[in-house]
């Protein structure tokens, strides 16, 4: 997908310096925000299943590109892509682990999560010259960073999720512009379970807020 959307992006860089008036807006920005999870573990042992939930909340800044296009004066669709990966902590425990069989051990399990290729799928609507409003689709990989006693592994799943925003756009001289605009993100639920077939973690709820600046030009 990254090198799908930077070939993209050069292509119409290319193109737009042969032809006016494309309808096409090109350009980067800066997000931080504020992210909430809440989530369970299912562990199935040797002799009772037990079940942790917890919730979490904390911070993010992260950049993207974006690809849109115009359709008529109201209309606009577009992709936005995150540049980096977000990376929670690492946490650890020690505890009771089934190893193998009826057997069970003082085990210390670490885990940590990446969230990988943030791609959001919009359309915006011009309410004036200047404010608009943003319907979108999220999706993201999560890639999961484990070290547990048993010697199990979790594979790594994707969430799906809703972007709901509204912005304002500042047009410039040579077809340039600059925006500040604020998104509220909601994602679907994920699970994974341990290579054992033990442990099940489930991901309920991950949604947040976010403010965004973005400095682009018009092709």
């Amino acid at each position: 997908m990254k090198k799908i959307i930077i070939t993209i992006l050069i292509s119409m860089f290319y193109i737009s310096s042969v032809s006016a008036d494309m309808g096409v807006n090109l350009g980067a920005s800066v997000s931080a925000g504020l992210f909430s999870a809440s989530g369970k573990e299912v562990d199935t042992g040797p002799n009772l299943t037990e079940t942790t939930e917890d919730s979490e909340h904390g911070e993010a800044a992260f950049s993207s590109i974006f690809l849109e296009k115009t359709l008529g004066d109201r209309f606009t669709v577009g992709i936005d892509w995150v540049l980096n990966t977000l990376s929670t902590e690492t946490t650890e425990a020690r505890r009771q682990d089934k190893t193998s069989g009826t057997s069970s051990a003082n085990v210390e399990n670490k885990i940590g999560i990446d969230f990988d290729n943030l791609t959001t799928y919009y359309v915006s609507f011009n309410v004036n010259e200047n404010l608009y409003a943003k319907l979108g689709m999220a999706t993201v990989d999560i890639i999961t960073k484990e070290t547990l006693g048993t010697g199990s592994t979790y594979g790594n799943t994707d969430m799906d999720g809703t972007v709901l925003g509204v912005g304002y756009n500042a047009s410039f001289g040579n077809s340039a512009f600059i925006r500040v605009e604020g998104n509220y993100m909601d994602f679907d639920g994920a699970s994974v379970t341990s290579s054992t077939g033990v442990n099940k973690v489930t991901l309920n709820n991950l949604d947040g807020v976010t403010g965004k600046l973005t400095i682009g030009k018009s092709f």
